[in-house]
């Protein structure tokens, strides 16, 4: 056992103690066992500076001295019971663990995303159908099998999130979607267990004969490059490589798919890249796409006659999905502020003003697309090196 183990094995052992202790009402002993975990937590911090769970081991460490605080008089009173809330998933029976770490961790409604509301992105459009709708509909066409990982990277806000969910919507599939920071953020030895039950959650929905998608979003904080790795995260990323090859390596007619979402595809690690056999890069929106997307969000708002849509495409090159969203939200909060401010808003009968050129081309004018320049030349590198349609 490594060093880090050990002290990650020690502080949870200090903790429950702790919480045994102050659960059955000896305070002096609970304190010297929150002081304790607490020290070995700050330590674990010291000694690997670099480790992705630190903050997380912070956040614990002032817990529990926010705890020695009330047991010793100091702060608002608290029963014992509520330490239950904020001990480690390892101190809590296996319901409360599943309950606490895992169906709080996925997201597992159905999405209602058609391809429509995903505007433009054409070439990512047609690689996914050929990756995944195509085989789902006629799997007897595809004697060598089809891809089951697909990484979709790209800069915030372009619509990698919609992508997932418009194809799980086009072949009714379980949509299992989880963001890896919080899988990473779990206490200790809970993560890879999560990850575990992620998959066995796909399997079992192929099986019974729905298509799964599993949908990590923010992939590189579960397995990115590491200047140094502890314990946990390598157990982590362990297995998340074994449930990949699992799903690649099963039966050909299995319709499990695993769709990685990333910002930063230059911090993955090439063991975990390869993996994913689709490599699709998800752009800023185009001139054409652009046009598409303020149709799309100002459908429902009062146009003045001068607004020109074509125009606001024009000046808005460089701005993300998510970038025109909010102008035309602004835009709109604008019109209401104004109405609200006249003194009218209290007449349920008044209605803010039609939108103008004007109001558009002011928030244009005060904002900056959210992606530079050099960030979309480091996606076009990356691509350009690992690009796999």
């Amino acid at each position: 056992m490594s060093a880090s183990q050990e002290l990650e094995k020690a502080a949870t052992s200090y903790a429950t103690e702790a919480v045994r202790l102050d659960k059955q009402g000896a305070r002096g002993m609970a304190v010297t066992m929150y002081q304790k975990a607490i020290e070995t937590l700050l330590k674990l911090v010291q000694l690997y500076p670099d480790y992705g769970l630190n903050k997380v081991y912070i956040q614990r460490a002032m817990a529990y001295q926010e705890r020695i605080r009330m047991l010793q008089g100091v702060g608002s009173p608290a029963e014992p019971s509520t330490m239950e809330e904020e001990r480690p998933p390892e101190m809590a029976t296996p319901s409360e663990t599943k309950k606490a770490s895992y169906d709080e961790l996925v997201l597992k409604e159905k999405p209602d995303v058609n391809w429509e509301e995903v505007v433009g992105l054409d070439q990512a459009k047609k690689a996914i159908k050929e990756a995944i709708v195509y085989p789902v509909q006629r799997p007897d066409l595809f004697p060598l099998g089809w891809p089951r990982g697909i990484l979709l990277f790209g800069p915030p806000g372009c619509g990698k999130t919609l992508l997932a969910a418009a194809v799980a919507t086009e072949i009714e599939a379980a949509f299992v979607s989880v963001d890896a920071a919080s899988i990473m953020s779990k206490w200790l030895g809970e993560a890879e267990q999560n990850v575990a039950r992620l998959f066995m959650s796909a399997r079992k929905s192929a099986e019974e004969g729905r298509p799964a998608i599993v949908f990590i979003d923010e992939l590189d904080s579960l397995i990115g490059i590491r200047s140094s790795e502890v314990g946990g995260e390598v157990r982590v990323r362990n297995q998340f490589l074994k449930e990949t090859d699992g799903i690649i390596d099963k039966g050909k007619n299995l319709h499990v798919y695993v769709i990685g979402a990333t910002n930063k595809p230059w911090s993955l690690d090439w063991p975990f890249i390869r993996r994913f056999q689709k490599r699709i890069l998800v752009p800023l929106p185009d001139f054409q796409a652009r046009i598409q997307m303020f149709r799309l969000y100002t459908k429902h708002l009062n146009l003045a006659a001068d607004v020109d849509l074509h125009e606001l495409a024009r000046i808005s090159e460089g701005f993300s999905g998510s970038d025109i969203r909010d102008v035309c939200q602004s835009a709109h909060l604008k019109v209401i502020g104004e109405l609200f401010e006249s003194g009218q808003a209290s007449n349920k009968q008044a209605q803010p003003r039609p939108l103008t050129m004007n109001d558009f081309k002011g928030i244009l004018e005060e904002r900056k697309p959210s992606v530079s320049p050099d960030m979309l030349a480091s996606y076009n590198r990356w691509f350009e090196a690992f690009k796999a349609l």
